[in-house]
């Protein structure tokens, strides 16, 4: 059996096997100086070719894991404020990248500090650095702020590289235009949660964006919730949603504590209770798979309290309401996407 695995996944795999290594009765010496690529030397970091018994046991070094991968993952953000620095937290914390492999790029002193300070990672205050040390590159300004960023990079932009944003209401064609023709663009609507790694994020290609680049895309960003791929055009509806809906969702959490204080509870238990309430009714959707308004019969007994509550919702128009909610947000964004 053979196993090949990058360094950094030696104690994950060695702990897979455990029961083998436990169970050998020896452990040969290394038959050859070489790695499987053919290393005349073994430099820093090379890991020999390790045989118990009848199993072969390889673990590759970073210098010919590298080889193996069409092209090492650099990640560089054009921004280094809250979202950029959730990104790279949770793109490290899932193992998709070192700290070293990420740089941000910011003109503020105080953003770039901060940022180092949370994820181990380098910054720097030209965007054109970022351009040289990444393949990847994530927009995470403010929309007014998209076309002097990537004017700093537009003229080495080259079709190696690819441009993920996530800057809103900034369209693709925009993006595209900003960028010499054929450049890899995808565009992403994250929202708020992502600080905490329960992003709900969608995202469209570009025109000339791969399929593979949309795989990369869907990787980086489920390290911080979830994320789904839609058409562009489908993007001003997850802007109203889910982009927005955090608010809408605090606003509900405020609501019900405000109910549990007017019903005699202090407000730090009913704070608490709320927000535990909606946090566990979601998952509940999530692991479930059932339908909302099931789950909701399920807790509504006939002739009950859970019924009455209902039905202040109902006369109150909730669910309309918060229909109307969704759609103005969403007109609000495909305007703001035309100016």
């Amino acid at each position: 059996m053979i196993i090949i695995c990058h360094p950094r996944e030696l104690k994950p795999q060695l702990k897979r096997l455990d029961f083998l290594i436990r169970t050998a009765k020896k452990i040969a010496k290394p038959e050859s100086p070489k790695c499987a690529k053919g290393c005349s030397a073994w430099a820093a970091g090379h890991f020999p070719d390790i045989r118990i018994q009848s199993f072969g046991i390889f673990f590759l070094p970073a210098a010919c894991y590298k080889i193996l991968m069409a092209t090492q993952l650099k990640i560089g953000f054009l921004g280094a404020g809250k979202m950029a620095t959730a990104l790279a937290k949770g793109f490290v914390r899932a193992e998709i990248v070192f700290p070293r492999e990420i740089v941000a790029g910011d003109l503020f002193e105080t953003a770039r500090k901060q940022f180092t300070s949370e994820t181990g990672a380098k910054t720097v205050a030209s965007n054109s650095d970022v351009l040289k040390f990444a393949n990847v590159l994530i927009l995470a300004t403010k929309p007014d702020q998209v076309p002097a960023a990537l004017a700093e990079i537009s003229g080495a932009f080259t079709k190696n590289h690819l441009l993920i944003s996530i800057a809103a209401g900034v369209t693709i064609s925009k993006l595209e235009n900003l960028l010499p023709a054929g450049s890899r663009v995808i565009r992403v609507m994250p929202n708020t949660p992502a600080l905490v790694g329960e992003a709900a994020s969608a995202f469209a290609l570009g025109k000339s964006a791969t399929t593979a680049d949309g795989e990369l895309a869907k990787k980086l960003l489920s390290a911080v919730g979830v994320a789904l791929q839609v058409t562009e055009s489908l993007l001003d509806a997850v802007t109203g949603l889910s982009g927005s809906g955090p608010a809408y969702v605090y606003q509900f959490i405020e609501a019900l504590s405000d109910g549990g204080v007017a019903a005699g509870l202090p407000r730090d238990i009913a704070t608490k209770l709320a927000a535990q309430t909606v946090l566990g009714a979601a998952k509940m959707v999530l692991e479930t798979g059932q339908h909302p308004g099931a789950l909701k019969d399920q807790v509504t007994s006939p002739g009950g309290t859970t019924i009455e509550g209902l039905h202040a919702l109902e006369k109150g128009r909730l669910r309309a309401t918060v229909m109307s909610a969704v759609r103005a947000a969403t007109e609000k964004s495909k305007k703001l996407g035309q100016s």
